[in-house]
């Protein structure tokens, strides 16, 4: 008999004896006593957490893990718990290795009952991490506003206790392929950044088609190891070089002149454990809503700078978008709702905050500033102008509203898409065209601004008009506000993901517009998350 054959049968023995509840050569009485004495370390020792405590009480203090038929949950349990980097989770919280070394060592009842509790913590640790995230949102930034499942821990043990229990800790994950397809990209990148990385960074600050030498060869080398260019010798940016380029640019939403400018060149720059960073942030995320959308929806993707009606998986129409303005108070909120109904020939009614803060400071250095906005009164009519002493008034003691009537220059364009919410958030046509032009899109006071707002409403409305286009523009040419309400209200997330996979396999990344994912990245790492 070989010494690791006999070392792993001494464990084997060792393991079975350390989980009997009634051991070998004990009389029926010492085993009464023995299983006595578990029960009540079991009880002791839960008795710092109620909602454990009150699972164990439910069950007479009978054990899930520790006796000898638990085998299969304690073993599915390790395994779990051995391969929590496979989420981005923070290995230390749950350490699998210690478990198992708590598991071996018990030899005694008591230690058995300590035993048993500590793979219950552990396991309910692991269970909230897995189904709601390691970290609040809330906590993060409250432009998040994320409805994060939240489970109660005694139901949880019950259901695992009665479930087959590799089933169960494999149902815990996000039940998305999104998901799945993030933990694939992840996976490729740590293979990458153990063997290097993407080599060394770019030398220059930008280069284009036609240029030849050292920072060439690294801006070649660097595409070969990000696997946008197959293996090559050529030191001259080519066309072949200019392709892979333009590859890049269309997995980072760039613009796609093939040309590594500025912008382009920073982001060919970034390291790989910055990349990875987004793959944690974007499972994290993923954990927060971890259901699929429903089937069809509307789908704003912030740091994209794009709206999606997806059906079924699919995007059937697309279009840019301009997002709230960097400020503190200008950044679009992250929200789901319900649209409702679109309004064709829309009025704009001033926000409060631009009235006050923007407008009467205007007003008081010349009445005749802003003509296009009316003046209304506590009766909802226009007030002339002329009448009012706007000197007098502050940002809190200003009686009016102001209101802009529908008109091409309107600052809402001629239609707008309502999903009433208390962020006073739609989304938005607008006579400002130019800046759908931009690589980074982030203008707004906050509302979301449609390029395409004729062809965004058609699509809407194709669900309950036979002509949606002859619809829409007979109500358009009346020149009169006019409400449309959508038969079937569509669910509406506004979403902020810097890193996606796609479909066909092709991992994406967006820039950190507002600087949220940095927030939870940090967090993540403050609760133990490391790059592998």
């Amino acid at each position: 008999m070989s010494a690791l054959f006999s070392r792993r049968l001494t464990l084997k023995m060792l393991s079975a004896s350390a989980f009997a509840l009634v051991l070998p050569g004990l009389g029926l009485g010492r085993a009464d006593a023995a299983v006595t004495a578990m029960k009540q370390s079991i009880a002791e020792a839960s008795s710092a957490d109620p909602q454990i405590a009150a699972f164990y009480r439910a069950r007479d203090f009978k054990p899930i893990f520790v006796s000898e038929a638990d085998g299969r949950r304690r073993g599915a349990l390790l395994r779990a718990l051995s391969s929590v980097n496979d989420h981005g989770l923070p290995a230390g919280r749950y350490d699998g290795a210690a478990l198992r070394a708590v598991f071996g060592n018990a030899q005694t009842a008591k230690a058995r009952g300590l035993a048993e509790v500590e793979a219950a913590r552990l396991f309910l640790d692991y269970a909230d991490d897995m189904r709601s995230g390691v970290v609040n949102p809330a906590d993060i930034d409250s432009s998040i506003v994320v409805e994060v499942p939240r489970y109660d821990r005694t139901q949880t043990l019950h259901d695992f206790a009665a479930a087959n229990p590799v089933k169960f800790l494999k149902g815990l994950a996000p039940r998305k392929p999104e998901y799945v397809r993030l933990q694939k990209e992840k996976r490729r990148l740590e293979k990458l950044m153990a063997s290097g990385g993407w080599g060394e960074r770019v030398g220059a600050k930008s280069l284009k088609p036609g240029n030849s030498g050292a920072a060439v060869v690294q801006l070649r080398n660097r595409m070969i190891r990000m696997g946008f260019l197959r293996r090559s010798a050529s030191q001259t940016y080519d066309r072949a070089l200019q392709n892979a380029v333009q590859k890049f640019q269309i997995s980072h939403g760039l613009v796609t002149d093939g040309v590594a400018g500025a912008g382009t060149m920073r982001e060919i720059n970034r390291d790989i454990d910055y990349r990875l960073g987004q793959i944690l942030v974007a499972m994290e995320r993923n954990r927060w809503v971890r259901e699929p959308f429903e089937k069809k929806h509307v789908w704003v993707n912030l740091p994209d700078f794009h709206v999606d009606i997806i059906e079924n998986g699919r995007s059937t129409f697309r279009s840019r978008v301009v997002i709230g303005k960097t400020d503190e108070d200008r950044k679009t909120p992250e929200f789901s709702d319900v649209m409702e109904h679109m309004v064709i020939n829309p009025s704009w009614y001033v926000p409060r905050s631009i009235t006050t803060k923007e407008y009467l400071p205007m007003l008081q250095r010349n009445r005749s500033a802003v003509q296009h906005i009316q003046i209304i009164g506590r009766n909802g009519k226009p007030v002339n102008r002329g009448n009012i002493n706007f000197a007098k008034y502050n940002e809190r003691t200003f009686p009016y509203s102001m209101k802009q009537p529908p008109s091409q220059t309107n600052a809402l364009g001629l239609v707008k898409f309502m999903f009433p919410n208390k962020y006073n958030i739609y989304l938005h046509d607008t006579p400002s065209k130019s800046l759908f032009g931009h690589e980074t899109r982030a203008y707004s006071h906050g509302c979301v601004r449609v390029h395409k707002p004729f062809e965004f409403a058609y699509a809407l409305l194709s669900a309950q008009e036979r002509d949606p286009e002859g619809f829409f523009q007979g109500k358009l040419r009346t020149g009169k506000e006019r409400r449309v309400d959508l038969a079937a209200p569509l669910p509406v997330h506004l979403s902020y993901f810097t890193a996606w996979v796609d479909a066909k396999g092709q991992a994406q990344y967006r820039g950190d517009v507002y600087g949220r994912d940095k927030r939870i990245f940090s967090a993540l790492t403050d609760a133990g998350v490391t790059l592998a």
